[in-house]
């Protein structure tokens, strides 16, 4: 096991130089804002399209929930309450109810926090005023200003110096969508307002968008840190970039309209047949606009996309590949961990995959419920929780902390093959090596019309411990077990799991996380090798 000294080096040496200088930066320039007034306000130009509603985060009678948590508005004397965890002290400084549903209703009780926030976090003062926070909520004032006519002067000046500092606070010690956050606040801001200081905010985030817009958005259409999650935020982002230009009869930045169209297609691919994305590296519900949300923006906004409906696509650039047959669907993780500087949200789940029958998720990852650093966030990474194999007890790629890799698993020799009666693809990754030096894991998915057969090979030699996870959706129940067999019942639909391969099974309780939040129980089918090497596991799965 790699001491701290080292996981710390083997995070590092993956940094890009500028994320260091700005991490070192940071602790000694602080952004300096001169108070003074508000430019003018631009003037539309033509129509702003509707935008995105999100779900309501304040009810009427002052009550807070975010992330699953419920907080009453009235105890918000303290805007940074130690009581609550870092990501949802984000969310009170995000505004979102702002443009959520039925928000016209709580117009009132929206310009009382407006005011209030105001007041109570002087510049540059707490967590509301962090760059990430910060650029979500700008966002989140602009619209809703521009939808309201009626705009106090003193709301205008808080931000403006909101954006002032954050023009002085951009995120090149992270990099990543939180760049993409930071830029597209900072365009918001210089659309919204009018003069040399709007236009300078302006063309730095359309700087940085153009730059960060060719790196991030791939090839295939996915969004480089992986997560179908973080995918939906950032489409949603380009597509409200498209909207505010044109209302402002302003160009559309470069690629954009092509990159939207392409970013729709692949995430049409990385969901469910309940129309939700899947649960690979950070991503679950309930945080990022739905695929039918999206799908009815880009519409509005004319944006023209096409649909990809092969029985077997490898998005090769991204690294996950889908395969369908008549009552199946399945969803597999041939990729990186993520980007090599930036694979915070990131998880050891090579190899794994998801997968439906009959238009219901029955193989699942196991999510994630919350970003605190601890025990709970290391082990929802941990592959454990994925459908995928451990060896030695030890995951795939070293996640640790909160947000860190060191050593990452590297995918190679993928295969596919596929004809009118049979789909299959293999991979192999190379993550248990640092273990023993020799040990590799290849994983073969062949699915015909009611058959999914899945061959796992793990090579090296000596004793060791192998084990095979299948998490459950929680909706799934079981009906019988044997030594070498499950049977199982998905929404009156039986499905059956065999396994050949000298070792031991168990079905063990666990937990699902499809919210920031939430944990339901459920189940996992485990299948423990105690042996030599090297080891052949087969599973077929039939329905």
């Amino acid at each position: 096991m790699l001491t701290r000294p080292m996981l710390f080096f083997n995070t590092v040496r993956y940094l890009k130089f500028r994320q260091i200088i700005n991490r070192v930066k940071r602790n000694f320039l602080k952004p300096r804002v001169l108070p003074t007034g508000p430019p003018d306000i631009a003037l539309l130009q033509e129509r702003l399209e509707p935008v995105i509603k999100c779900q309501q985060k304040i009810s009427h009678n002052g009550t807070l929930k975010f992330l699953n948590k419920e907080f009453n508005l009235s105890m918000i004397d303290d805007w940074n309450p130690s009581s609550q965890e870092k990501l949802w002290i984000y969310n009170l400084h995000y505004f979102d109810d702002l443009n959520s549903v039925n928000s016209e209703k709580r117009f009132s009780l929206h310009g009382c926090l407006i005011q209030k926030w105001i007041d109570e976090n002087p510049i540059g003062f707490g967590s509301g005023w962090e760059p990430y926070p910060s650029s979500l909520r700008i966002v989140n004032w602009i619209k809703w200003f521009l939808l309201n006519e009626s705009v106090e002067k003193n709301w205008l000046h808080s931000l403006a110096n909101q954006a002032r500092y954050l023009s002085q606070n951009i995120e090149y010690h992270l990099l990543g969508n939180h760049l993409i956050a930071n830029s597209k606040a900072l365009i918001f801001a210089g659309l919204y307002f009018h003069g040399n200081e709007a236009d300078e905010w302006y063309e730095a985030g359309i700087k940085i968008f153009s730059q960060e817009l060719s790196e991030q958005i791939l090839k295939d259409g996915g969004h480089f840190e992986l997560s179908p999650m973080y995918h939906s935020i950032i489409l949603e982002d380009l597509m409200d970039l498209i909207n505010l230009h044109k209302a402002y009869n302003k160009d559309q930045p470069k690629n954009i309209i092509a990159k939207a169209a392409k970013m729709i297609q692949w995430l049409e691919i990385m969901c469910h047949p309940d129309g939700d994305i899947s649960f690979f590296n950070d991503a679950v519900f309930s945080i990022a606009p739905s695929l039918n949300q999206l799908l009815i923006y880009a519409k509005q906004l004319d944006i023209d996309y096409v649909s990809n409906n092969k029985s077997l696509m490898h998005l090769a650039d991204s690294g996950y590949i889908k395969c369908e047959s008549k009552n199946a669907v399945l969803l597999a993780d041939v990729a990186k961990v993520g980007p090599d500087y930036i694979p915070g949200h990131g998880h050891a789940d090579t190899l794994s995959f998801e997968l439906s029958l009959f238009g219901d998720r029955f193989i699942v990852n196991s999510g994630i419920s919350t970003y605190k650093v601890g025990v709970e966030r290391l082990k929802q990474r941990g592959t454990l929780s994925h459908s995928s194999i451990t060896f030695d007890d030890k995951n795939s790629s070293e996640v640790w902390g909160g947000f860190r890799v060191a050593k990452r698993a590297k995918v190679y020799n993928i295969t596919k093959h596929n004809d009118h009666k049979n789909n299959s693809f293999s991979a192999c990754h190379d993550g248990y090596k640092r273990l023993n030096g020799v040990a590799v894991h290849c994983r073969k998915w062949s699915m015909s019309e009611n058959l999914l057969e899945i061959i796992d090979k793990i090579s090296g030699d000596g004793y060791h411990k192998v084990t095979s996870v299948l998490p459950l959706h929680p909706n799934v129940l079981v009906s019988d077990i044997k030594s070498n067999s499950v049977s199982l019942n998905l929404e009156n639909n039986k499905i059956r799991v065999n396994f050949e391969g000298n070792g031991t099974l168990d079905v063990v309780d666990s937990k699902y996380h499809p919210e920031f939040g939430i944990s339901i129980d459920n189940k996992q089918i485990i299948y423990n090798y105690n042996g030599i090497l090297p080891f052949k596991l087969i599973m077929k799965i039939s329905w």
